[in-house]
């Protein structure tokens, strides 16, 4: 639970998040605008006809809804007790300074500030609440980390780059309360990929002309913005920390993206939303699984000393067996010896008498005595 003095407001859809989280950029941004054709309008209404005033006046409100259609977020984030902002800058430009700001009400409150010499300043109402989580690891990565965040940081932040020779990029965050954005995820379907370069591709469904294409990253906590496409412009808009690669051109009936060197970490819900010119849309969503390559690795490694170690077992009980058959099979082939033989075997320390019955030698047979031969006495000298 967050650390907050009242209860809890009831939770939000993301729809309807959407439509407030965008109203005071898209106030702040009008009103610039219809600031600017206000003064136009003044300088040129000696030369303009009743007539011109009233399309001027409808072109006003044109545009007015055109800014205010538009997506002004580039992810949105649910908010937490400890909870991170990611700003990670995708190109290798040089960076000069990098600050978070925070809209409150019609005016930006600088938070945290970042210089690659000069170090950090955190301003005085955040020092004890934020912090940069990465810059020193990676100056390119202005991620920013709560401490004990509350409802009052419900709102709309944006990080700043300074680079060279680029020039600005900035990043607007939409800190909401809600729920795990995936609770609200239906009717998806399932693709396993290995690292790598990985392809998202939706077919439209619908005839008719397609105005806009977006494709979001889904996760429990945010939804990320990787690509919007408008197709009555020409032009598309990316924030996302790695460079994606899509199509982006009038007439498409179908559309795609490609996620460079994506790993198990840039697994989750895949959303793609088309808009036709008839205010018709059509929604796709995909689940993406990449695998782990060190996990697989180490998966093969023990299915392989699993198959060894059996196969060693299966050897040596098979040598073991055939071991055991040959000798069953020489001890039936030895002849079964008397039993008189096997008790005189048994008996140890005993010796047979002498048997009394002489043998019978033939007549013709020659018999030799052995007899010891003993030494002549030497004869006595006289």
């Amino acid at each position: 639970m967050l650390n907050s003095t009242g209860p809890l407001k009831k939770k939000k859809t993301t729809d309807s998040i959407k439509e407030e989280g965008n109203d005071a950029l898209c106030q702040a941004y009008a009103y610039v605008t219809l600031y600017k054709l206000f003064i136009f309008n003044r300088t040129a209404s000696k030369s303009f006809s009743q007539m011109d005033h009233f399309a001027f006046l409808l072109a006003i409100l044109q545009v007015y809804k055109a800014l205010c259609e538009e997506t002004l977020w580039d992810t949105m984030v649910s908010l937490a007790e400890n909870m991170t902002l990611e700003c990670v800058y995708p190109f290798m430009d040089n960076l000069t300074q990098a600050e978070w700001i925070k809209i409150v009400g019609k005016q930006e409150q600088s938070m945290a500030v970042f210089h690659p010499t000069l170090g950090v300043v955190i301003q005085k109402p955040y020092e004890n609440k934020v912090h940069f989580l990465n810059s020193a690891m990676a100056l390119h990565d202005m991620t920013l980390s709560f401490n004990n965040a509350s409802e009052a940081d419900v709102g709309t932040y944006y990080c700043l780059f300074l680079t060279f020779p680029q020039g600005s990029w900035q990043k607007t965050i939409q800190v909401v309360q809600s729920d795990s954005f995936e609770t609200q995820l239906r009717d998806y379907s399932n693709v396993v990929s290995s690292p790598g370069h990985v392809t998202l591709t939706y077919v439209f469904q619908m005839n008719g002309t397609v105005q806009q294409v977006t494709w979001e990253r889904i996760q429990p906590h945010q939804i990320d913005l990787l690509m919007r496409c408008n197709l009555s412009r020409g032009t598309s808009w990316s924030r996302y920390r790695k460079q994606i690669v899509t199509n982006c051109t009038q007439g498409l009936r179908s559309t795609f993206i490609i996620i460079p060197n994506a790993t198990a970490s840039d697994s989750g819900f895949y959303r793609c939303n088309v808009t036709f010119s008839t205010g018709q849309n059509e929604t796709f969503l995909r689940r993406l699984t990449i695998t782990d390559e060190k996990a697989s690795n180490q998966d093969a490694i023990a299915v392989a000393g699993g198959t060894v170690s059996f196969l060693f077992v299966i050897l040596i009980v098979t040598i073991t067996v055939i071991f055991y058959m040959r000798r069953r099979r020489r001890q039936k082939n030895v002849p079964v010896k008397n039993s008189s033989d096997t008790q005189n075997k048994g008996a140890n320390n005993y010796r047979s008498p002498i048997s009394t019955h002489q043998p019978v030698y033939d007549a013709n047979e020659d018999i030799y005595v052995n007899y010891p031969t003993f030494a002549r006495r030497p004869k006595p000298r006289y």
